[in-house]
């Protein structure tokens, strides 16, 4: 019964998390006006704001003017109750769960963002930073995560800086240092080192496929699958940590 409210839980936080990804880019309020249709305008009724129901019952069209509605909702309110759901299994109804998991569905806002508008709002990169610090159960353990969220954005600092001078161009943005900080915080140095790896390795055949585009579609944005190795990291970090250990060892 408590996961099931943790599924919940995770569903409604990805209906708000709609409105965030939505409203975000375009500097508009996330709290006022209230939920509308996007095509007549029409608030809607309560009903029409059930997290993933809402959307299959209304068959994915607006109940006023019948247009359809993105895709983008139901995805949204199903994946970040899932982050929330197998958190909750892998790390118990806890206070660290609950903020990792949150985390976890900041990224996935960042990630759309950055696939849809090509760009990485601050407001909601340091929100994810903040309760990647702040997700622990003691001072310790807070002062832990700060430590190494400052070893890993510093060492993407560096990074950034031999880069930039060897391919005479930006390399990286201050967006991507953040969530590298943000994936030390909860990762730890070691897993969060695994985590862009798995990145790169993921985002390798998309870049592939940009190759001989124009400059603009060549664009590829990076937060996605920073984001995705970042989870197969947490996931999976037992079989990693002992496949790092045996590397090492």
């Amino acid at each position: 019964m408590e996961f099931v409210f943790v599924f919940i839980l995770g569903a409604a936080i990805g209906s708000f998390m709609n409105v965030v990804i939505l409203r975000t880019p375009l500097d508009q309020n996330i709290s006022f006006p209230a939920s509308h249709c996007m095509s007549c305008n029409t608030p809607l009724r309560f009903y029409h704001n059930i997290p993933i129901l809402s959307w299959l019952f209304l068959r994915g069209k607006c109940a006023f003017c019948g247009e359809k509605i993105s895709i983008q909702y139901p995805f949204v309110e199903l994946l970040s109750a899932l982050i929330f759901l197998l958190c909750a299994m892998k790390m118990g109804l806890t206070f660290e769960a609950f903020g990792i998991a949150l985390v976890f569905v900041l990224l996935l806002a960042l990630s759309l963002i950055d696939y849809r508008y090509k760009m990485v709002p601050d407001s909601i990169n340091l929100a994810a930073l903040t309760v990647a610090i702040l997700s622990a159960t003691s001072f310790s353990h807070v002062a832990f995560n700060f430590q190494n969220a400052l070893l890993f954005a510093g060492g993407f600092t560096l990074l950034r800086f031999y880069l930039s001078y060897a391919l005479k161009k930006e390399a990286m943005g201050e967006a991507d240092i953040m969530i590298a900080a943000t994936m030390g915080a909860v990762l730890g140095v070691q897993l969060a080192l695994a985590a862009i790896f798995i990145g790169a390795v993921l985002a390798l055949p998309a870049l592939l496929l940009t190759q001989g585009e124009s400059e603009d579609s060549k664009q590829l944005p990076f937060i996605p699958f920073l984001a995705m190795g970042c989870w197969i990291a947490l996931m999976f970090d037992g079989y990693i940590n002992t496949y790092l250990a045996g590397l090492y060892g």
